[in-house]
Protein backbone atom coordinates (compact mmCIF):
# COMPACT_ATOMS: atom_id res chain seq x y z
CA UNK A 1 0.00 0.00 0.00
CA UNK A 2 0.92 3.58 -1.02
CA UNK A 3 0.13 6.84 0.92
CA UNK A 4 0.94 10.15 -0.45
CA UNK A 5 0.94 13.30 2.12
CA UNK A 6 -0.03 16.48 1.42
CA UNK A 7 0.82 19.60 3.34
CA UNK A 8 0.55 23.44 3.19
CA UNK A 9 3.37 25.07 6.37
CA UNK A 10 5.55 23.93 8.80
CA UNK A 11 3.22 23.41 11.23
CA UNK A 12 1.09 21.34 8.85
CA UNK A 13 4.07 19.27 7.71
CA UNK A 14 4.90 18.64 11.68
CA UNK A 15 1.64 17.39 12.24
CA UNK A 16 1.82 15.08 9.43
CA UNK A 17 4.52 13.84 10.59
CA UNK A 18 2.65 12.77 13.83
CA UNK A 19 0.61 10.69 12.28
CA UNK A 20 3.18 9.23 9.95
CA UNK A 21 5.16 8.02 12.76
CA UNK A 22 1.98 6.33 14.43
CA UNK A 23 1.39 4.85 11.24
CA UNK A 24 5.20 3.28 10.58
CA UNK A 25 4.71 2.00 14.12
CA UNK A 26 1.66 -0.22 12.94
CA UNK A 27 2.29 -0.73 9.20
CA UNK A 28 6.38 -1.17 8.64
CA UNK A 29 5.94 -1.80 5.00
CA UNK A 30 3.32 1.34 4.11
CA UNK A 31 5.47 3.48 1.15
CA UNK A 32 4.56 6.94 2.43
CA UNK A 33 6.24 9.70 0.32
CA UNK A 34 5.54 13.57 0.74
CA UNK A 35 4.46 16.52 -1.12
CA UNK A 36 5.24 19.52 1.00
CA UNK A 37 3.04 22.14 -1.20
CA UNK A 38 4.89 25.39 0.69
CA UNK A 39 8.55 25.46 1.97
CA UNK A 40 10.88 22.70 1.51
CA UNK A 41 9.34 19.92 3.81
CA UNK A 42 12.50 19.49 6.33
CA UNK A 43 10.33 18.15 8.95
CA UNK A 44 9.86 15.14 6.24
CA UNK A 45 13.61 14.89 5.28
CA UNK A 46 14.42 14.55 9.09
CA UNK A 47 12.35 11.29 9.01
CA UNK A 48 13.42 10.25 5.77
CA UNK A 49 10.89 10.86 3.88
CA UNK A 50 10.72 10.55 0.35
CA UNK A 51 9.21 13.91 -1.47
CA UNK A 52 7.39 13.24 -4.62
CA UNK A 53 7.67 16.00 -6.09
CA UNK A 54 9.82 19.34 -6.64
CA UNK A 55 9.79 21.91 -3.70
CA UNK A 56 10.37 25.65 -3.31
CA UNK A 57 10.48 28.16 -0.51
CA UNK A 58 8.60 31.32 -1.74
CA UNK A 59 8.92 34.94 -0.25
CA UNK A 60 5.14 35.13 1.36
CA UNK A 61 6.09 31.38 3.06
CA UNK A 62 2.54 30.52 1.78
CA UNK A 63 0.62 33.76 2.84
CA UNK A 64 -0.32 34.62 -0.75
CA UNK A 65 -4.07 35.09 0.04
CA UNK A 66 -2.77 38.28 1.11
CA UNK A 67 -2.43 39.47 -2.35
CA UNK A 68 -0.39 42.53 -3.18
CA UNK A 69 3.44 42.16 -3.16
CA UNK A 70 3.95 38.95 -1.49
CA UNK A 71 1.66 36.80 -4.22
CA UNK A 72 3.50 39.12 -7.08
CA UNK A 73 6.79 37.89 -5.57
CA UNK A 74 5.60 34.49 -5.22
CA UNK A 75 5.05 34.70 -9.40
CA UNK A 76 7.86 35.97 -10.18
CA UNK A 77 9.45 33.22 -8.39
CA UNK A 78 7.78 30.60 -10.33
CA UNK A 79 4.63 29.84 -8.10
CA UNK A 80 2.28 28.63 -11.16
CA UNK A 81 4.69 26.87 -12.70
CA UNK A 82 5.35 24.96 -9.14
CA UNK A 83 1.84 24.41 -8.94
CA UNK A 84 1.39 22.68 -12.41
CA UNK A 85 4.58 20.54 -11.63
CA UNK A 86 2.42 19.89 -7.60
CA UNK A 87 -0.93 18.81 -9.46
CA UNK A 88 0.75 16.57 -11.85
CA UNK A 89 2.23 14.91 -9.18
CA UNK A 90 -0.49 14.56 -7.44
CA UNK A 91 -2.47 13.27 -10.39
CA UNK A 92 0.18 10.49 -11.61
CA UNK A 93 0.00 9.34 -7.87
CA UNK A 94 -3.77 8.87 -8.31
CA UNK A 95 -3.26 6.86 -11.48
CA UNK A 96 -0.56 4.05 -9.78
CA UNK A 97 -3.94 3.65 -6.87
CA UNK A 98 -2.01 4.95 -4.27
CA UNK A 99 -3.95 6.86 -1.34
CA UNK A 100 -3.52 10.40 0.12
CA UNK A 101 -3.81 12.48 2.56
CA UNK A 102 -4.44 16.21 3.59
CA UNK A 103 -2.93 17.70 5.96
CA UNK A 104 -3.84 21.88 6.60
CA UNK A 105 -6.82 23.88 4.63
CA UNK A 106 -8.56 24.02 0.89
CA UNK A 107 -5.51 23.73 -1.31
CA UNK A 108 -4.56 20.28 -0.04
CA UNK A 109 -7.90 19.08 0.28
CA UNK A 110 -8.23 20.29 -3.26
CA UNK A 111 -5.38 18.51 -4.36
CA UNK A 112 -6.30 15.40 -3.00
CA UNK A 113 -9.81 15.42 -4.94
CA UNK A 114 -8.56 15.98 -8.22
CA UNK A 115 -6.07 13.08 -7.91
CA UNK A 116 -9.23 10.86 -8.03
CA UNK A 117 -7.60 8.52 -5.83
CA UNK A 118 -9.00 7.74 -2.13
CA UNK A 119 -8.06 10.28 0.39
CA UNK A 120 -8.54 11.78 3.95
CA UNK A 121 -8.54 15.21 5.31
CA UNK A 122 -6.69 16.77 8.26
CA UNK A 123 -8.17 20.35 9.02
CA UNK A 124 -5.71 22.24 10.58
CA UNK A 125 -6.69 25.74 9.37
CA UNK A 126 -10.41 26.29 10.27
CA UNK A 127 -12.39 26.33 13.59
CA UNK A 128 -16.37 26.65 14.43
CA UNK A 129 -14.75 28.34 17.06
CA UNK A 130 -14.18 31.28 14.46
CA UNK A 131 -17.38 32.22 14.33
CA UNK A 132 -19.24 30.58 17.05
CA UNK A 133 -18.99 28.74 20.54
CA UNK A 134 -21.14 26.05 22.67
CA UNK A 135 -23.71 28.80 23.37
CA UNK A 136 -24.32 30.00 19.83
CA UNK A 137 -22.81 33.01 17.29
CA UNK A 138 -20.35 35.17 18.06
CA UNK A 139 -21.17 38.47 17.91
CA UNK A 140 -18.99 40.08 15.25
CA UNK A 141 -20.00 36.51 12.89
CA UNK A 142 -21.24 38.29 9.66
CA UNK A 143 -24.70 37.62 8.55
CA UNK A 144 -23.18 35.73 5.53
CA UNK A 145 -21.14 33.38 7.97
CA UNK A 146 -24.68 32.76 9.39
CA UNK A 147 -26.11 31.96 6.22
CA UNK A 148 -23.64 29.83 5.26
CA UNK A 149 -24.06 27.57 8.61
CA UNK A 150 -20.34 26.62 8.96
CA UNK A 151 -16.81 27.93 8.58
CA UNK A 152 -16.11 25.84 6.13
CA UNK A 153 -17.48 26.80 2.79
CA UNK A 154 -20.04 24.72 1.04
CA UNK A 155 -17.16 23.89 -1.76
CA UNK A 156 -15.19 22.31 1.16
CA UNK A 157 -18.05 20.39 2.56
CA UNK A 158 -18.43 18.79 -1.12
CA UNK A 159 -15.09 18.00 -1.37
CA UNK A 160 -15.32 16.79 2.59
CA UNK A 161 -18.79 14.64 1.50
CA UNK A 162 -17.18 13.22 -1.67
CA UNK A 163 -17.29 9.17 -2.12
CA UNK A 164 -13.71 8.77 -2.04
CA UNK A 165 -13.36 11.15 1.08
CA UNK A 166 -12.55 8.37 3.67
CA UNK A 167 -12.42 10.26 6.28
CA UNK A 168 -11.90 13.55 7.92
CA UNK A 169 -10.31 14.86 10.94
CA UNK A 170 -11.31 18.65 12.39
CA UNK A 171 -9.35 19.92 14.92
CA UNK A 172 -11.68 20.40 17.74
CA UNK A 173 -15.17 18.68 18.77
CA UNK A 174 -17.27 21.41 18.23
CA UNK A 175 -16.24 22.02 14.62
CA UNK A 176 -17.10 18.45 14.16
CA UNK A 177 -20.31 18.25 15.17
CA UNK A 178 -21.23 20.98 12.92
CA UNK A 179 -19.36 18.80 10.01
CA UNK A 180 -21.40 15.88 10.33
CA UNK A 181 -24.53 17.70 10.09
CA UNK A 182 -23.99 17.02 6.52
CA UNK A 183 -22.71 13.42 4.77
CA UNK A 184 -19.30 14.02 5.63
CA UNK A 185 -17.20 11.55 7.10
CA UNK A 186 -15.80 13.52 9.98
CA UNK A 187 -14.30 12.14 13.57
CA UNK A 188 -13.53 13.53 16.96
CA UNK A 189 -9.81 12.17 17.33
CA UNK A 190 -8.33 15.48 19.01
CA UNK A 191 -5.84 17.64 17.91
CA UNK A 192 -2.21 16.38 16.83
CA UNK A 193 -0.97 19.77 17.95
CA UNK A 194 -0.99 18.82 21.61
CA UNK A 195 0.93 15.29 21.17
CA UNK A 196 3.64 15.21 23.70
CA UNK A 197 3.01 18.69 25.36
CA UNK A 198 2.96 18.20 29.28
CA UNK A 199 2.60 20.90 32.03
CA UNK A 200 4.35 21.13 35.31
CA UNK A 201 2.00 20.04 37.66
CA UNK A 202 3.32 21.35 41.18
CA UNK A 203 1.39 24.65 42.43
CA UNK A 204 2.97 27.99 41.36
CA UNK A 205 5.71 30.05 43.51
CA UNK A 206 3.54 33.74 44.83
CA UNK A 207 6.76 34.88 44.61
CA UNK A 208 7.88 34.01 41.07
CA UNK A 209 6.48 33.53 37.87
CA UNK A 210 7.54 31.95 34.68
CA UNK A 211 6.70 33.46 31.41
CA UNK A 212 7.63 31.72 27.98
CA UNK A 213 8.36 34.30 24.88
CA UNK A 214 6.42 33.07 21.52
CA UNK A 215 7.98 35.50 18.61
CA UNK A 216 7.46 32.75 15.61
CA UNK A 217 8.92 30.85 13.80
CA UNK A 218 8.90 32.66 10.44
CA UNK A 219 11.81 35.07 9.63
CA UNK A 220 12.70 37.80 9.33
CA UNK A 221 9.48 38.76 10.94
CA UNK A 222 10.34 36.39 13.97
CA UNK A 223 12.96 39.25 14.68
CA UNK A 224 10.73 41.81 14.29
CA UNK A 225 8.10 40.30 16.77
CA UNK A 226 11.42 39.43 19.07
CA UNK A 227 12.18 43.53 19.42
CA UNK A 228 8.68 44.26 20.69
CA UNK A 229 8.23 41.39 22.39
CA UNK A 230 11.14 42.62 24.27
CA UNK A 231 9.27 46.07 25.12
CA UNK A 232 6.72 43.78 26.64
CA UNK A 233 9.28 42.32 28.63
CA UNK A 234 10.38 45.44 30.15
CA UNK A 235 6.90 46.28 30.86
CA UNK A 236 6.20 43.39 33.16
CA UNK A 237 9.52 44.15 34.90
CA UNK A 238 8.22 47.70 35.89
CA UNK A 239 4.66 46.45 36.55
CA UNK A 240 5.62 43.84 38.63
CA UNK A 241 8.94 44.46 40.43
CA UNK A 242 8.34 41.96 43.59
CA UNK A 243 7.91 39.05 41.15
CA UNK A 244 11.12 36.82 40.42
CA UNK A 245 10.29 37.01 36.82
CA UNK A 246 12.30 34.42 34.58
CA UNK A 247 11.49 35.00 30.73
CA UNK A 248 11.87 32.04 28.44
CA UNK A 249 12.02 32.87 24.81
CA UNK A 250 11.27 29.67 22.84
CA UNK A 251 13.01 30.03 19.73
CA UNK A 252 12.35 27.75 16.48
CA UNK A 253 15.03 24.79 15.72
CA UNK A 254 15.34 26.05 12.47
CA UNK A 255 16.45 29.56 13.13
CA UNK A 256 19.70 30.94 14.11
CA UNK A 257 19.94 32.50 17.75
CA UNK A 258 22.71 34.99 16.88
CA UNK A 259 19.82 37.89 15.58
CA UNK A 260 17.59 37.29 18.63
CA UNK A 261 20.70 37.36 21.31
CA UNK A 262 21.94 41.02 19.01
CA UNK A 263 18.64 41.95 19.95
CA UNK A 264 18.52 41.70 23.33
CA UNK A 265 22.03 43.10 24.13
CA UNK A 266 21.14 46.25 21.73
CA UNK A 267 18.21 46.53 24.28
CA UNK A 268 20.57 46.22 27.50
CA UNK A 269 20.73 42.91 28.41
CA UNK A 270 24.30 40.82 28.82
CA UNK A 271 24.83 37.27 28.25
CA UNK A 272 26.25 35.65 31.54
CA UNK A 273 26.24 31.92 30.20
CA UNK A 274 26.15 30.60 26.79
CA UNK A 275 25.36 26.22 25.68
CA UNK A 276 24.28 24.50 22.86
CA UNK A 277 20.91 25.88 21.92
CA UNK A 278 20.87 27.97 24.33
CA UNK A 279 21.69 31.44 25.52
CA UNK A 280 21.34 33.07 29.24
CA UNK A 281 20.93 37.05 29.94
CA UNK A 282 20.32 39.31 32.74
CA UNK A 283 19.24 42.66 32.92
CA UNK A 284 22.19 44.92 33.89
CA UNK A 285 21.90 48.50 32.43
CA UNK A 286 18.99 49.63 32.50
CA UNK A 287 17.61 47.94 35.85
CA UNK A 288 20.30 47.25 38.34
CA UNK A 289 17.84 47.02 41.06
CA UNK A 290 16.41 43.52 39.70
CA UNK A 291 19.42 41.95 38.75
CA UNK A 292 18.83 38.78 41.38
CA UNK A 293 14.97 38.89 39.89
CA UNK A 294 15.30 38.70 36.29
CA UNK A 295 16.77 36.62 33.62
CA UNK A 296 16.15 35.83 30.23
CA UNK A 297 16.86 32.65 28.12
CA UNK A 298 16.59 31.85 24.84
CA UNK A 299 16.22 28.21 24.06
CA UNK A 300 15.83 25.87 21.32
CA UNK A 301 14.83 23.22 23.74
CA UNK A 302 11.24 24.24 23.27
CA UNK A 303 9.27 20.96 25.21
CA UNK A 304 10.38 22.35 28.31
CA UNK A 305 9.36 25.99 28.17
CA UNK A 306 5.82 24.99 27.71
CA UNK A 307 6.00 22.54 30.43
CA UNK A 308 7.60 25.35 32.90
CA UNK A 309 6.03 28.61 31.87
CA UNK A 310 2.75 30.37 33.56
CA UNK A 311 1.93 32.44 31.47
CA UNK A 312 3.34 33.21 27.54
CA UNK A 313 3.43 36.50 25.59
CA UNK A 314 3.20 35.66 22.35
CA UNK A 315 3.26 36.65 18.73
CA UNK A 316 3.47 33.27 17.15
CA UNK A 317 0.26 30.68 15.46
CA UNK A 318 0.92 26.74 16.28
CA UNK A 319 3.12 27.46 19.32
CA UNK A 320 0.22 30.29 21.05
CA UNK A 321 -2.48 27.09 20.29
CA UNK A 322 -0.63 24.50 22.16
CA UNK A 323 0.34 27.22 25.18
CA UNK A 324 -3.53 27.27 25.48
CA UNK A 325 -4.12 23.52 24.81
CA UNK A 326 -2.28 23.08 28.21
CA UNK A 327 -4.74 25.25 29.84
CA UNK A 328 -2.25 28.99 30.15
CA UNK A 329 -3.31 32.15 29.71
CA UNK A 330 -1.19 34.09 26.56
CA UNK A 331 -1.14 37.66 26.33
CA UNK A 332 -0.83 38.92 22.90
CA UNK A 333 -0.54 42.05 20.46
CA UNK A 334 -0.23 42.81 16.80
CA UNK A 335 2.50 42.85 14.79
CA UNK A 336 3.84 44.06 11.34
CA UNK A 337 2.70 40.89 9.67
CA UNK A 338 2.97 38.99 7.17
CA UNK A 339 1.15 36.99 10.00
CA UNK A 340 1.22 38.44 12.77
CA UNK A 341 -1.11 40.83 12.09
CA UNK A 342 -3.97 42.62 13.92
CA UNK A 343 -6.67 41.02 11.68
CA UNK A 344 -4.80 37.82 12.89
CA UNK A 345 -4.55 38.11 16.13
CA UNK A 346 -8.05 39.15 16.24
CA UNK A 347 -8.69 36.01 14.36
CA UNK A 348 -6.83 33.29 17.07
CA UNK A 349 -8.62 35.57 20.09
CA UNK A 350 -11.01 33.96 18.74
CA UNK A 351 -10.49 30.92 18.00
CA UNK A 352 -8.81 30.43 21.21
CA UNK A 353 -11.56 32.05 23.76
CA UNK A 354 -10.90 33.60 27.59
CA UNK A 355 -7.20 32.05 27.34
CA UNK A 356 -6.34 35.13 25.23
CA UNK A 357 -6.03 38.16 26.87
CA UNK A 358 -5.24 40.72 23.61
CA UNK A 359 -3.82 44.67 23.95
CA UNK A 360 -2.84 46.80 21.57
CA UNK A 361 1.06 47.51 22.16
CA UNK A 362 3.24 45.91 24.07
CA UNK A 363 3.62 48.33 26.78
CA UNK A 364 0.24 47.20 28.42
CA UNK A 365 1.80 43.87 28.26
CA UNK A 366 2.83 44.22 32.18
CA UNK A 367 -0.76 45.28 33.23
CA UNK A 368 -2.32 42.49 31.83
CA UNK A 369 -0.45 40.04 32.97
CA UNK A 370 -0.90 41.57 36.95
CA UNK A 371 -4.48 41.26 36.09
CA UNK A 372 -4.67 37.53 35.33
CA UNK A 373 -2.20 36.27 37.19
CA UNK A 374 -4.12 36.45 40.85
CA UNK A 375 -7.98 35.49 39.37
CA UNK A 376 -8.12 32.40 40.03
CA UNK A 377 -11.60 32.08 38.92
CA UNK A 378 -10.23 33.39 35.45
CA UNK A 379 -7.08 30.86 35.83
CA UNK A 380 -9.62 27.69 36.34
CA UNK A 381 -11.98 28.71 33.09
CA UNK A 382 -8.54 29.58 31.05
CA UNK A 383 -7.64 25.37 32.04
CA UNK A 384 -11.09 24.03 31.43
CA UNK A 385 -11.04 26.35 28.41
CA UNK A 386 -8.03 24.88 26.88
CA UNK A 387 -8.84 20.90 26.90
CA UNK A 388 -12.47 22.04 24.81
CA UNK A 389 -10.45 24.27 22.12
CA UNK A 390 -7.62 22.27 21.34
CA UNK A 391 -8.11 18.77 22.97
CA UNK A 392 -6.30 16.05 24.89
CA UNK A 393 -2.83 14.62 23.77
CA UNK A 394 -2.96 10.86 21.56
CA UNK A 395 -4.83 12.58 18.37
CA UNK A 396 -1.82 11.44 15.99
CA UNK A 397 -2.34 7.75 16.87
CA UNK A 398 -6.22 7.90 17.47
CA UNK A 399 -5.89 9.01 13.77
CA UNK A 400 -3.58 6.60 12.22
CA UNK A 401 -5.87 3.25 13.65
CA UNK A 402 -8.86 5.31 11.96
CA UNK A 403 -7.00 5.78 8.74
CA UNK A 404 -5.61 2.06 9.05
CA UNK A 405 -9.40 0.99 8.91
CA UNK A 406 -11.18 3.93 6.83
CA UNK A 407 -8.34 4.86 4.07
CA UNK A 408 -5.86 1.63 4.07
CA UNK A 409 -8.39 -1.20 4.20
CA UNK A 410 -11.68 -1.89 3.25
CA UNK A 411 -12.45 -2.42 7.20
CA UNK A 412 -14.79 -0.03 9.31
CA UNK A 413 -14.17 2.19 11.76
CA UNK A 414 -15.87 1.55 14.87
Amino acid sequence: MKLLVLSNGHGEDLIAIRIIERLLQDIPELEISALPIVGQGYAYQNLHISLAGRVQQMPSGGFIYKGGNPLWQDLRRGLIQLTLEQISVVRQWGKTGGKILAVGDLVPLLYAWWSKADYAFVGTAKSEYYVRDEFGWLPQTSWLERKLDSIYLPWERWLMSCDRCRGVFPRDSLTTEILQQWAIPAYDLGNPMMDGLTSKSMPREAHKLDILLLPGSRMPEAVRNWQQILTAVWSVIKTLPQKQLNFQAAIAPALDLKPFMISAVTQGWQVTSKQEQTVILTKLEEAPSFDDKVSLTLTQHNQECFKQADIAIAMAGTATEQFVGLGKPVVIFPGEGPQFTYAFAEAQARLLGCAILMVENPGQVGKAIAKVIDDEQLLNEIGINGKRRMGEAGAAKRIAKCLQKMLLSSAQFD
